[in-house]
């Protein structure tokens, strides 16, 4: 006879292949007792790239779910289990869902303990088949779970090991330096031994293992200082989880500003011409119903001057120092969304039409303010722009996408008086701001990029006569 235990398949987080570890349950989509089919969604999660719907793969009911939502969770951690034997109205009692550690929190938790245990362990099973998200396989050889000895999978631990070689983890060892405290710098997001100094000098930043310092002797429990008030910290402060996107994008920035040698030049130009162009495109029958804007013109422009120059197109090959030149260009269109800023790019935008490239821009913003990004529009970009003159800013030092080669920066459009014709006159004015990778764009090739887009803005007849 075939027991529960037998029955029951434990789903665990899934590998999205993107080099994610964890990820924060959202929402649940189903309970105890709800009945469920192969590819139901049964919740959303957000990883630290996008949020995405999580489809079951099994037919059943729900024997138990794991995770609270609201909570982050380890890559291989057990997020809900299905009776497959089971019908709905034999269902099990419901039971409380069982917090998991944030990753706020993870690097206190010891490396070999599992982030879930299961009231009851189902006895081996056949091998099931590898439950991933819609559309993304599992990165070959690359586990989130390690194998037991009798040969079944483990649940990943919730803690989240900070990169670092050997000789790093001693000194932090050495100094009282907890790494999962640190800021990496190093490429890949790997901590250094200057981070681990770093770190060292910074206030509150001391091992785990170590104990606090002992109050003087005779001090009485009432000397001690006060315990900081709970999540809010010290009295007039808020203290702000950071996890998902923005962490992501944190250290994303920290390790591109620490690697990638930075130059930043500035054009400003008279974009009365495009202005106007705009004007007209939008009562053009063939772009009826597209997003037509300055940023569509502006991400032609850009798209044209790579096109003249190609060797832009690369990006850094640090294993091998080697300069990667890539053909085909995926623009990133830099998106500020509620999750916080996500840069999803166009593929191949070089080659499409205006009229594709502004349905492509539509659908991007559009799926960002959503926030159902795919990861796969997330990964592989070459060039960004972004457009912080919505913001009314007028210019800025971009800072590069990790591994890409350059990035431009679309300020606001403002009028100003110009000299125009021989004449000081009203015009349309903008400055474009281009921060590149000084390893693999030198200052000549940098510069005509940004000339060459600017010329465009400025006498947009030449999108005709360049393309």
């Amino acid at each position: 006879m075939t027991t529960t235990a037998q029955r029951v398949r434990d789903f665990p987080l899934p590998d999205v292949g993107e080099g994610l570890v964890d990820a924060e349950i959202l929402a649940w989509h189903v309970r105890q007792g709800d009945r469920v089919t192969d590819g139901q969604v049964v919740c959303e999660v957000e990883t630290a790239k996008a949020s995405v719907e999580l489809p079951i793969p099994y037919d059943g009911v729900v024997h138990r779910v794991h995770v609270e939502a609201g909570t982050t969770v380890a890559v291989g951690a057990v997020i809900i289990s299905i009776d497959t034997g089971a019908q709905g109205p034999e269902a099990p009692a419901p039971e409380p869902a069982v917090p998991v550690s944030s990753a706020a929190t993870a690097s206190d938790v010891p490396a070999d303990v599992p982030a879930d245990v299961p009231a009851e362990e189902p006895d081996a099973q056949p091998t099931a088949r590898q439950p991933v998200l819609v559309g993304y396989g599992v990165t070959p050889g690359r586990s989130g779970r390690r194998p037991r000895r009798n040969g079944s999978a483990a649940p990943a631990p919730t803690a989240e090991r900070p990169a670092a070689k050997p000789p790093v983890r001693k000194l932090a060892k050495d100094l009282g330096v907890d790494l999962a405290a640190v800021v990496p710098t190093g490429a890949g997001g790997v901590v250094t031994r200057s981070d681990v100094h770093a770190a060292r000098q910074a206030p509150g930043v001391r091992s785990a293992a170590l104990p606090a310092a002992a109050p003087p002797a005779g001090a009485s429990p009432a000397a001690a200082p006060p315990v900081a008030p709970g999540p809010s910290g010290a009295e007039g402060e808020i203290r702000v989880p950071v996890k998902g996107v923005r962490r992501a994008t944190a250290r994303a920035m920290v390790a591109s500003a620490f690697t990638a040698p930075h130059v930043t030049e500035f054009v400003t130009v008279d974009v009365t011409r495009t202005m106007a162009l705009v004007r007209d495109l939008k009562q053009d029958p063939e772009l009826a119903g597209l997003r037509v804007n300055p940023l569509l013109l502006v991400a032609r422009a850009f798209l044209l001057a790579v096109r003249r120059h190609p060797e832009v197109n690369a990006c850094w090959d640090e294993e091998n120092q080697e300069i990667v030149r890539k053909e085909r260009v995926n623009l990133g269109i830099a998106a500020a969304t509620e999750r916080g800023l996500i840069v999803p790019n166009i593929k191949d935008a070089g080659a499409l039409t205006l009229p594709r490239l502004a349905r492509a821009l539509g659908e991007l913003v559009g799926t960002a303010r959503e926030g159902r990004t795919a990861p796969a529009a997330l990964a592989g970009g070459t060039v960004t722009l972004t457009n912080i003159g919505v913001f009314g800013v007028d210019t800025g030092t971009p800072i590069l996408n990790p591994g890409e080669s350059a990035i431009l920066a679309f300020g606001a459009v403002r009028e100003r008086p110009w000299v125009h014709k021989g004449e000081v006159v009203p015009r349309q004015v903008t400055t474009l701001a281009l921060s590149f990778d000084h390893r693999l764009v030198d200052g000549e090739l940098g510069s005509r990029v940004l000339a060459d887009t600017a010329a465009v803005l400025e006498h947009p007849k030449r999108l005709l006569t360049w393309a």
